[in-house]
Parts: structure tokens; C-alpha cells; sequence
């Protein structure tokens, strides 16, 4: 049986750029005629997509649909949703495992390493190339018995790695020498080249590091790549530089920075609008101004709650509702809007919500992981565009949420409990992640709809498509000759 060459992207510490590098050597590799798919042995994240079989990192999802690939979950079998700074959410091949995510890191490793190397052994054998990721750093010396994400995976798929650095950052041939140094003869041996990420200024200045880095090392540097400053791509982890906004402001539009946000990505699109400016609120002053309110995901709904509270958020929150501001609750931010958490089984906490709908929020030890498409009914107030639109999203929650039995009843705007409204119409709580990677959600909401001012978006938003060619181009145009065929051959 043939088995694929594997292209491994480490990185000399987190934010390196080992990501997106990746997606673009999918899409580089799946242009060249390979049959490609992307592999990353463990993601800490709580970014997540839902996928055939579960849910996996947003980067393999991402990087699966740049290697043109169906997505799924050997590409990212172990994804650890952080819930609190010293607790995690284990996810093992798209599903929740209670066992492990009670188990100690060190043993949980070794446990899931059959699984892992199982899932890895199974794309090997059914592509051309698989293009893997690794983690933070691949020289945590104080880990190393336990790392299964970077030179144990490498070297179970015989891959040929590339070391990334963030050059921006300073120190990069430190950083480059220092890992090569802590690593091991048999490691070292994977690397094939060094790569300078996030570079700018006069590529002279440059001589003669990368010639005494090769001279010591014996590793050639085979890339340099410029800085990029809008890849197109959402950001892995942590909240993203919401940048500059281009053009105008005709709308501002107030994203609640919670501590625990889950799914951020979805905002990115938001970027790339023209006439929209994107803030993150972390206190009340930059509520002051917005248009848009929108209460995110949450890994960690009543711990983030209690956060808005102590940031006195809740009653900013409540302020922009009473003026009549738009407010948009999106999974866990739609039940924090609602008049309780309740949680019988010790999932997530109980707390009072917000009070805005008139809602109950059950925590269940099911967790709900799926695709959907569902229409709007018929919406009013500063939302009404949605109306009748076919929204396709997906769901990932704990929470199971209802009308609050003691209350007057409030308007079901999607069925199944997918969405609800107020009797103003300015308050609009939905489980469906995703409504702004939509089309027609964002050709409702910004072509005629909410910013009437906004230029329509046909020509103005790059599709997927464009971006990952875009990404592909860009590596390829500033990587050595024939390094990225060599990789492979």
C-alpha cells in the first residue's frame, strides 16, 4: 500500500504563524494535482467547527477546505476546549470523552496516542500528501515525554518538517538555533528548512544570519516571508487585531470580549466589509458608540456572565437594549440574555441571565454538535431583513433553552428553538454559529437591510477560494525554488 509524504510546519513558539502557513501549502500541494488533507494530532482551542463525525479545530477546517478535501475528524482527533486556566473540555475524535477530560495531561497522552496515530496512519494511507501542524514549540524539554502533537507525530508519519518563526518578535535566529539546540539528533535530522515569518524592512539586513544559521546548523533558511498583514484567515487563538477600518464607518458593530469566547471566527468576515468598523468590548466605554451589540459563544457561559457583571457590562448591556440598540445573542451569548442558567448535572453553573428575553437555559450532559439550515420567520424592529432569509450555520452547546414558564411568551423566530426575539424587536438570540460566513445572511443585513449606507458585497468580500490561492501564491512566490516540490519528492 502507497502511503502519503508528510509535510510538518512546527513553529518556534505559538503565534508563529505555523497555521496559516499550512493552509496555504494545502492549498500549493492540492493545486499540483495531490490529493491532499491536513493533520494536527492535538489543537487547544475554543474555536471549533462542526464536521462528519464531531467537531474539530477551525484550522483544520480551514485547511481541509484549502487542500479541496471534505473535513473530518482524524484531521484534528484530539481538540481540547479550555473551560478555566488549570480545566479542558477533551474532544477525541468529534466527541466529548467525560474520562479524559478528568484525566491528568501527562497520562491522558499516552492514553489517546493509539487513537491519534490510528487517525494519522488512516489519511496516510488515503492521500497523496497530508500536510501537518504542530503546536507551540517542538523543544518544550519539560513536556517531551508527553508531546504528542510535534516531533512524536512527525516521526511516526516520517515527515519532513519546516520551523517557522515570527521575525517580527525579534530574537528569530535565536529562537531558530535555540530550538534546533534542545532538540535531539533524530529531530533535528526531520528539519528541512528554516523559515522567517512576518518579515519587514531590507531584506540585506538580513546577511549574514541565515548563512552562519545554516553554517551551524546545517539547515538552510527557505523562506522569508514578508509581513501580511490581512491573510484573510481567522485568527487560531485569542482575540484577533480587529485592524483598520477601510473607508468610512457607517456602522459600529461591538463584539463582548468574554474571557471564555468560543467561535470568534465567525467574525471575520465583519473585517472585511467596508463601511463596518469592528470593536472588541472589554468594559463600557466601547459600547458607547455602537451600533450592534453582539453577546458571542461562550465556553464557559456563567463563569463569562459573571465576568460581564463584575466588568459592569450587564447594565451597559441593558442601557443599549432600552435605547432601543440592536442586540445579538449568539449560542451562549443567547442565554445569557435570557432570565436563567439552570444546571442540574454540574455542566456549567447556575446564574441569573440578563433579564432581555424571557428565556430558560437547562444545561444537559449531551452535547449538541451539528450542521443546520433553518428560515427566519418574520422578524421586526431593527433585524426585520432577516426575515424569511435561510440561514446555515451549525450548533455546539450544552444548553438546551426554552420559554420561561411564569412569563408572557415570547416570539420563536427560527423552529426547534433555534431563534428568539422581543417584543421590540431589537433583542434577537440565536444557537446558529456561523451567520455571518453566510451569503445570504450578509447580503440581507448589508446590502439594503441594517446599513443601508454599506456598499453591497459582491465584489468587496474575497471568497475562501481566492484567499487560499491567495495564500498559495504568496508562499510560493517568496520560498526558495523548487523547495515546496522538493518537500514531497
Amino acid at each position: 500500500m502507497t502511503r502519503a509524504k508528510a509535510v510538518m510546519v512546527l513553529g518556534t513558539t505559538s503565534g508563529a504563524g505555523k497555521s496559516w502557513v499550512a493552509t496555504a501549502l494545502c492549498r500549493w500541494y492540492a493545486r499540483q494535482g495531490y490529493k491532499v488533507a491536513p493533520f494536527k494530532a492535538q489543537n487547544m482551542s475554543n474555536n471549533a467547527r462542526v464536521v462528519a463525525g464531531g467537531e474539530i479545530g477551525s484550522a483544520q477546517y480551514f485547511q481541509a477546505l484549502a487542500a479541496r478535501a471534505v473535513p473530518d475528524v482524524r484531521m484534528n482527533p484530539l481538540l481540547l476546549k479550555p473551560e478555566a486556566d488549570t480545566r479542558s473540555q477533551v474532544v477525541l475524535l468529534g466527541r466529548v470523552d467525560e474520562r479524559l477530560s478528568k484525566m491528568a495531561w501527562r497520562g491522558r497522552s499516552a492514553s489517546v496516542w493509539p487513537q491519534v496515530a490510528g487517525a494519522l496512519d488512516e489519511l496516510l494511507a488515503e492521500n497523496d500528501v497530508v500536510v501537518m501542524e504542530g503546536a507551540g514549540s517542538p523543544a518544550e524539554i519539560n513536556l517531551k515525554d508527553s508531546d504528542i502533537v510535534n516531533m512524536r507525530s512527525a516521526h511516526h508519519a516520517d515527515a519532513r518538517c519546516l520551523l517557522v518563526t515570527d521575525i517580527d518578535r525579534g530574537g528569530a535566529f535565536a529562537h531558530l538555533y535555540g530550538t534546533w539546540a534542545l532538540l535531539d539528533d533524530a529531530d533535528r535530522a526531520r528539519l528541512a528548512g528554516f523559515v522567517l515569518n512576518k518579515f519587514r524592512g531590507d531584506a540585506s539586513l538580513l546577511a549574514p544570519g541565515p548563512q552562519q544559521l545554516e553554517a551551524m546548523t546545517g539547515v538552510p533558511t527557505v523562506a522569508t516571508l514578508p509581513m501580511l498583514w490581512q491573510h484573510g484567515l481567522p485568527e487560531e487563538d485569542g482575540v484577533f487585531d480587529m485592524g483598520a477600518t477601510p473607508g468610512e464607518a457607517n456602522l459600529t458593530i461591538a463584539v463582548v470580549a468574554w474571557p471564555r469566547i468560543s467561535n470568534l471566527d465567525e467574525f471575520q468576515p465583519l473585517k472585511n466589509i467596508p463601511g463596518v468598523r469592528l470593536v472588541w468590548a472589554r468594559g463600557p466605554a466601547a459600547l458607547a458608540r455602537a451600533d450592534w451589540l453582539i453577546l458571542p459563544g461562550s465556553k464557559h457561559t456563567s463563569a463569562d456572565l459573571a465576568w460581564l457583571r463584575a466588568q459592569r457590562l450587564d447594565a451597559a448591556v441593558a442601557a443599549h437594549a432600552a435605547k432601543g440598540g440592536a442586540v445579538l445573542g449568539i449560542c451562549g451569548g443567547l442565554q445569557v440574555l435570557g432570565e436563567a442558567l439552570v444546571d442540574p448535572h454540574g455542566i456549567d453553573g447556575n446564574a441569573p441571565g440578563l433579564g432581555l428575553l424571557p428565556l430558560v437555559t437547562t444545561f444537559a450532559p449531551e452535547k449538541t454538535v451539528r450542521h443546520r439550515e433553518a428560515a427566519f420567520g418574520e422578524l421586526t424592529g431593527p433585524w426585520q431583513a432577516l426575515s424569511g432569509v435561510v440561514a446555515k450555520g451549525y450548533e455546539i452547546h450544552h444548553g438546551q433553552t426554552a420559554q420561561h414558564p411564569g412569563m408572557a411568551p415570547v416570539r420563536a423566530v427560527m423552529p426547534e428553538g433555534l431563534a428568539w426575539q422581543n417584543g421590540a424587536g431589537n433583542v434577537l438570540g440565536v444557537y446558529l454559529h456561523g451567520l455571518f460566513e453566510d451569503a445570504a445572511v450578509l447580503q440581507a443585513l448589508f446590502a439594503g437591510g441594517l446599513a443601508p449606507n454599506v456598499p453591497g458585497l459582491s465584489a468587496k468580500v474575497p471568497t475562501l477560494d481566492a484567499t487560499f490561492d491567495g495564500l498559495a501564491d504568496f508562499v510560493e512566490a517568496h520560498c526558495a525554488p523548487g523547495v515546496l516540490k522538493g518537500l514531497v519528492r
